[in-house]
């Protein structure tokens, strides 16, 4: 039997999963209430920057030269439903406003929009990251609202997708956790992903509860990791030592890896801050708030990062930045990425315009977020035009452009000073250059 696939939302994650869902051979229909942003998939084009995606939308997209047809995209939920078996909710869950929990206003209004028009069998599956808890209540009131009853089922699919290499998790994931309550939910689940299954991705079947809490336990982890080592950092400032050294050190440790042990700014994006956050808050909310005490400090030392380079770039300043000028390197979260949601790197430029900075800003992608996003920094087209006249450059999103740039790039503009808030340029090279090198948990010479 043809399996029919709906997609609910357009952001990074509905996009992906719908585009890569007809790379699969599905057909897809993708449904948003954001008509512009529908207009502009139906278009073939893609609303965010994300490696490999603009391609895969040209490819099958209807209506696209050469397309395979596979794709769609609409606001009605009447075509969704007539059209689609499985459904799959990729909406968004920021952090509430006025406090940590998470915001299950799109998750709620989805399943509401969408079950009154689920009259025959379907299964409704969420993929957004949400608390635990929360599969359990939207699977009654999807079986309460859907014209099909108890045959309109729900399960929980969470996504661990990497931005900047989102079509590749989808494709070709390290995991597959479906939270199911039947068979048959397990056996549709498997039909669509029968392809990483047969290539040995490992599918792991769970209760809901497990399901959610895998999205939640795997970001706070990876959160707890990055904060480790910029822990470390701090430490390795005050004694003289170098992190790079004791994280290549650590990494050797087949116990500990080296995945996700780069000391630096820290981290940021739409999905760590908030969701390590929210799992704080469901926790106190469950009676278990002492077991995740140690995410507070997980997100202090976090925000402390981007203190501590504002601290070291007003040193090189002078003590101020009052009438000087500095460079800012990278806007996005994260390079391949144009999302600058909590971007460490907007933060330390915000921080320094509002003490008096005149800071200009170059990112190869996000520049335009940025601007909407911080309107009153400057925006230039290359990382020499940011460098003009600067009294110091900070490298704050490590984009490969600006890890492969040479330092005579910015001969003859600037005075030749920079810090390194991502670790990844080549000390000795710039060193060798004239330039003064600085950079987080990092001996100064």
């Amino acid at each position: 039997m043809a399996i029919g696939i709906s997609v609910i939302g357009t952001g990074y994650l509905g996009t992906t999963h719908a585009a890569c869902m007809a790379e699969m051979g599905f057909e897809v229909v993708g449904v948003d209430i954001d008509q512009e942003r529908v207009a502009l998939l139906a278009s073939g084009r893609a609303p965010v920057y994300e490696p490999d995606l603009q391609e895969l939308l040209s490819k099958h997209v209807v209506g696209q030269p050469g397309s395979t047809g596979l794709l769609r995209f609409t606001t009605s939920w009447e075509t969704a439903a007539a059209g689609a078996d499985v459904h799959f909710v990729c909406v968004s869950t920021p952090q509430r406003h006025g406090g940590l929990a998470a915001d299950m206003s799109h998750v709620e209004a989805a399943i509401e929009a969408l079950s009154p028009h689920l009259s025959r069998p379907a299964l409704v599956v969420g993929k957004s990251t949400v608390p635990v808890g929360s599969a359990s209540r939207l699977a009654e009131r999807l079986a309460l609202l859907a014209p099909a009853g108890q045959e309109a089922e729900l399960a929980w699919n969470p996504e661990f997708l990497r931005e900047g290499h989102a079509v590749g998790d989808t494709l070709r994931p390290d995991r597959l956790v479906v939270g199911v309550r039947s068979r048959r939910a397990e056996s549709l689940l498997r039909a669509v992903y029968a392809k990483p299954i047969s290539q040995g991705v490992p599918f792991l079947v769970t209760d809901f509860a497990t399901a959610e809490l895998v999205k939640a336990a795997a970001n706070s982890f990876l959160a707890t990791k990055i904060s480790f080592i910029n822990a470390m950092a701090e430490v390795c400032e005050a004694a003289g030592a170098d992190v790079l050294q004791l994280s290549e050190a650590l990494g050797h440790d087949a116990r500990i890896g080296k995945e996700f042990l780069n000391a630096g700014l820290g981290f940021g994006g739409g999905c760590l801050p908030k969701d390590i956050r929210a799992f704080m808050a469901r926790a106190g909310e469950l009676g278990a708030d002492q077991a995740l005490t140690f995410l507070r400090e997980v997100d202090l030392i976090n925000m402390r990062r981007r203190t501590r380079m504002v601290d070291m770039a007003r040193q090189y300043c002078g003590g101020e930045f009052l009438g000087k000028r500095v460079a800012v390197l990278g806007a996005a979260f994260k390079p391949n990425s144009d999302d600058v949601r909590d971007s460490p790197a907007l933060n330390v430029a915000a921080q320094i315009q509002l003490y008096g900075g005149q800071v200009t800003v170059y990112d190869p992608k996000a520049n335009d977020n940025a601007r909407r996003a911080f309107p009153t920094l400057d925006y230039v087209d290359s990382a020499r035009g940011a460098a003009h006249e600067a009294d110091i450059v900070l490298h704050l999103t490590e984009w490969q452009e600006f890890r492969d740039m040479e330092p005579a790039a910015l001969d003859g503009v600037c005075h030749k000073r920079i810090l390194d808030g991502r670790n990844c340029l080549d000390p000795v090279r710039w060193r060798k250059a004239g330039w003064t090198y600085r950079a987080l948990g990092r001996p100064s010479v």
